[in-house]
């Protein structure tokens, strides 16, 4: 395919999920049928134009590639910068190497999944439910339908949009759409309020949910925009391709130093903090869940947190100088990634909501890729990322699909109090719901990382490969530091995940909402189907050459070398510079890594088993970790305290220092008490303006008019209306007259005087 024929189509992967956001809230708003019908068009022409321009790459050789990463590049001039006549301009473009191709594989497939998944789960042909703002009962629409496609379709477009860009600006610009669409579909149910029975699971309203998620990625969004500035200003241009090319980051390192270039790492980082929900930015991702299941999923697998992790892989060559000059940069994004990941996974283990769960196993696995990052393992890191981004969307779609098929028992029963969510009231649902329990199990198993079969093992797997080596080969402690947390992380990952499918499906039903729930219709269970050869096969394509049995098979780790061919030019010519220790590198096999990778993933799932699957928990019977746990057990299943913890050192003093010290000292004392002797001052001086005005103007006129009335009033009397005294008082007035003309004419009054 020519190259002007894939550059159009690359400008046009966004546009139609943005255009069918403006068309149905113009026009088909009102029209339900025909707005699902447009979104799914809108995303069906978004995936045959990006697996059209990500095939054209697959084909490529790459060892051209290499040589040659952007295969699709064009911009548009957009802003003028310095002298116009000089032609300088901020242009904003679109930009397809092998990283945009594996992501541009991924994005719209995930998303059309989902969008079909989403008329069923709205229940398309019933009729539509009166209560706008809550979630409809099963044999009701939702009223708003509509209104989610519209944004569903803006969520999707802006992930493309930042996929395909090619400047950090145009892909923050996708970032923030992304940040609104969050916040207006986990507010989605605006209404929605809960009654928490006595030990049933903390939710709370969706819409303080959309305000949390939208304030705490907006503190990261905001160090991002320094980072933004940072680049720009030591760059010089915000183009991917030209300011993290070798001689890009090598003036740069002249400009600014290699260690500033690692603090801008790290603004930029903290994006990728707030977006993908890191420590200590993590708090707002598990409250997400009270947007509908298709926004979960969007979130969690397609769109949103998947941003934040490709941004640093995105930057990966500035990250690697950063680290070089300052191993302290490795040390924060490695710990930060670690830490979350064991974190986040000691949490899921204690928790009852079957979407809590998974939002902590998201939490957790987003750090497995950011601690990959932080020792420099690029490939593992993309590799996870997709990987995880398709049996994570198999997961929550799942997950959803059980709550459906509770909430149908809630309806048969009539039993509105009883959580759907929790798992607690859950059990028996494999012969009731098999299609989602086998879709469950392979989404389950992936994120176990069930060895050989599911592409979660073989992407995990390349971390603990990646750790061990820069431990082994590098000695950097930060690879054994990160191979140990995350081999614990791992571990407790197949024990909760195996929890939750033995809670979920195995043993008879713990109430009778499960008892009669039922299979989702095929607009959910199609889906689910799709996705489950996605989250076993997709490990496939990176299998390495040198692991046993297997590897000779293959013979060909594609993933590895087809994404490693966007950097690996670059990677090379900055160590020949001296900016990075090493380049991309083939690891070796080692026997360490997937030693640890059997054992954490098999244990785990065997002791989940042996716990949970082996004698499934009866009606009311706690669970069994309540009582080895002790202490421990509220301890994580409150999530470490870290919103109460949030509450006292953040938020309290926050709203204690607006509510006292700005709005009744600084607003109400000094600012009001300012406008107030203004306004007393300007009073008083009008006051004695109005009494001079008075007195002068009023006062005075009035005494003149008063005067003028009374000489007026004395003057009358001499208007008898009888011409004879006209006549005798004119006679004497001219006679006054003439005396007093003779006597000035003849000096009498000099004689006189």
């Amino acid at each position: 395919m020519n190259e002007e024929t894939l550059q159009t189509l690359t400008w046009l992967i966004p546009a139609g999920p943005l255009l069918v956001f403006f068309l149905i809230v113009l026009f088909t708003k009102h029209n339900r049928t025909l707005s699902w019908l447009l979104a799914w068009a809108g995303v069906i022409a978004s995936l045959i134009m990006g697996w059209t321009v990500a095939f054209n790459l697959f084909a490529e050789d790459p060892h051209h590639l290499a040589e040659h990463p952007t295969v699709v590049q064009s911009a548009l001039n957009w802003i003028p910068i310095g002298a116009f006549s000089s032609g300088n301009w901020l242009k904003m473009g679109v930009a397809v190497d092998p990283l945009t191709a594996v992501m541009l594989f991924m994005v719209p497939f995930a998303v059309f999944m989902i969008f079909i998944y989403s008329v069923g789960y709205h229940n398309y042909g019933q009729g539509p439910a009166h209560k706008r703002g809550v979630p409809p009962h099963p044999s009701e629409e939702e009223p708003m339908f509509s209104r989610f496609f519209a944004y569903m379709s803006l969520f999707a477009g802006a992930m493309l949009l930042l996929v395909v860009a090619d400047n950090l600006l145009l892909l923050f610009i996708g970032w923030e759409i992304m940040g609104f669409c969050s916040y207006s579909l986990i507010g989605f149910w605006y209404a929605r309020n809960y009654h928490i029975e006595p030990g049933g699971i903390p939710h709370i309203p969706p819409r303080q949910a959309a305000v949390k998620a939208f304030m705490t990625t907006r503190v990261a969004d905001v160090v991002m925009m320094l980072g933004i500035v940072f680049f720009y200003s030591a760059f010089g241009t915000l183009n991917f391709s030209e300011a993290l090319s070798a001689h890009g980051l090598e003036h740069a390192a002249e400009m600014v130093g290699v260690g500033a270039l690692g603090i801008m790492a790290l603004l930029l980082f903290t994006g990728t903090v707030g977006k993908s929900a890191q420590w200590p930015l993590h708090v707002w991702l598990p409250d997400a869940m009270e947007g509908p299941t298709p926004v979960s999923a969007t979130i969690h697998a397609a769109a949103m947190v998947s941003a934040g992790i490709y941004l640093i892989v995105r930057i990966f060559p500035l990250i690697a100088v950063g680290i070089e000059g300052n191993p302290g940069v490795g040390w924060v994004i490695a710990g930060i990634g670690a830490f979350t990941a064991l974190m986040a996974a000691t949490i899921a283990v204690a928790q009852n909501d079957v979407k809590g769960v998974l939002a902590y196993s998201t939490i957790s696995q987003l750090g497995f890729m950011v601690a990959a990052i932080g020792i420099g393992a690029y490939i593992a890191a993309a590799f996870h990322l997709i990987t995880h981004a398709f049996f994570k969307a198999l997961l929550f779609l799942s997950s959803g699909s059980v709550i459906h098929g509770m909430e149908h028992g809630a309806e048969h029963t009539h039993d509105h109090h009883t959580d759907p969510q929790d798992m607690r009231f859950m059990g028996g649902l494999k012969d009731k719901m098999p299609i989602t329990f086998w879709a469950f199990v392979i989404g389950g198993m992936a994120l176990s990382g069930l060895p050989i079969v599911t592409a979660g093992f073989w992407s995990k797997d390349e971390i603990f490969a990646d750790a061990w080596y820069q431990w082994a080969h590098h000695q950097n402690p930060a690879g054994l530091f990160v191979f140990i947390v995350l081999a614990l992380a791992a571990f407790l990952t197949a024990f909760y995940t195996t929890r939750q499918l033995s809670l979920t499906f195995l043993g008879k039903p713990r109430h009778q909402l499960a008892e009669h729930a039922h299979e989702s219709s095929r607009f959910m269970t199609v889906p689910l189907m799709a996705l489950s050869v996605f989250a076993i096969a997709a490990g496939w394509f990176g299998i390495p050459e040198e692991f046993p049995v297997l590897g000779p098979i293959v013979n060909n780790n594609f993933f590895h070398h087809f994404v490693a061919a966007t950097i690996e030019e670059t990677m090379h010519e900055l160590e020949t510079l001296h900016l990075v220790g090493h380049g991309l590198e083939v690891l070796p096999f080692q026997w360490v890594p997937l030693i640890a990778s059997l054992v954490v993933a098999l244990g785990g799932i065997g002791v989940g088993y042996w716990i949970y699957g082996r004698k499934p928990l009866a009606e009311g019977q706690p669970d069994p970790l309540i009582k080895p746990l002790g202490a421990l057990y509220p301890f994580l299943q409150n999530k470490w305290y870290w919103d109460e913890l949030y509450q006292i050192v953040f938020i309290r003093p926050v709203v204690y220092f607006s509510e006292v010290i700005v709005y009744e000292f600084m607003d109400k004392g000094i600012i009001d008490g300012i406008i107030h002797l203004v306004a007393r001052t300007f009073f008083t001086i009008g006051y004695y303006a109005r009494r001079a005005e008075m007195m002068i103007f009023g006062d005075g006129v009035d005494w003149v008019k008063d005067q003028f009335l009374k000489t007026v009033r004395e003057l009358r009397y001499f208007q008898t209306g009888r011409i004879q005294e006209y006549t005798l008082v004119s006679m004497l007035l001219a006679s006054a007259l003439i005396v007093l003309i003779l006597a000035i004419n003849y000096d009498l009054f000099a004689t006189l005087f």
